[in-house]
C-alpha cells in the first residue's frame, strides 16, 4: 500500500532539506511527530537510525536507506508482517521554491489489514508533515 502527500513551498531546496533532515526538531513543526530520538549524533546518513513517537501509532525505530544530500532520503521501519518505507524528496520548481512530496510504502503479509485500519491517520499525517514543513520552511 501506498501513500502519499506534497506540497510547493516558497523556499529554495537548501532550506527545505535544512528542515527535513534535522529529524529530531520535527515535533516542533508537525503534530504528527511528538518525539524523535537519534540513534547517532551528526548529519543524517545512511545508516542512521531514529525511534519516532507519533500519536495513535506505536514508537518505531526508523534506519535511514537512500539518502541524496539535499534532496531526499528513505528510511524504513519493521514490525510483525509490515515494512515500512518513508520516502522523502525534494524538487526545486522552475522560477524558484521547491516541490516536496512524502510517501509510506507498506508491505509484508499484514500490509493490507494494516492499511485499511491506519491508512486515514497515515494519510493525515503525511498532510501534517508537507504542512508543517511548508510553514517552518518559508518562516526563513
Amino acid at each position: 500500500m501506498r501513500f502519499e502527500a506534497g506540497t510547493d513551498i516558497a523556499a529554495d531546496a537548501k532550506r527545505v532539506w535544512e528542515v527535513l533532515a534535522d529529524v529530531q526538531r520535527w515535533p516542533e513543526w508537525t503534530a504528527s511527530a511528538s518525539r524523535v530520538e537519534r540513534g547517532e549524533q551528526g548529519p543524517l546518513a545512511v545508516g542512521a537510525t531514529a525511534r519516532l513517537t507519533q500519536p495513535k501509532l506505536r514508537p518505531a525505530v526508523w534506519r535511514v536507506t537512500e539518502l541524496t544530500e539535499g534532496r531526499s532520503f528513505t528510511w524504513v521501519s519493521d514490525t510483525p508482517g509490515v515494512h515500512t518505507s518513508g520516502e522523502h524528496l525534494l524538487s526545486p520548481l522552475p522560477g524558484g521554491g521547491t516541490r516536496v512530496e512524502l510517501a509510506i510504502v507498506q508491505s509484508g503479509p499484514l500490509a493490507g489489514p494494516v492499511g485499511l485500519l491506519y491508512g486515514g491517520l497515515l494519510r493525515r499525517y503525511l498532510r501534517l508533515e508537507t504542512e508543517g514543513l511548508k510553514r517552518r520552511s518559508e518562516q526563513g
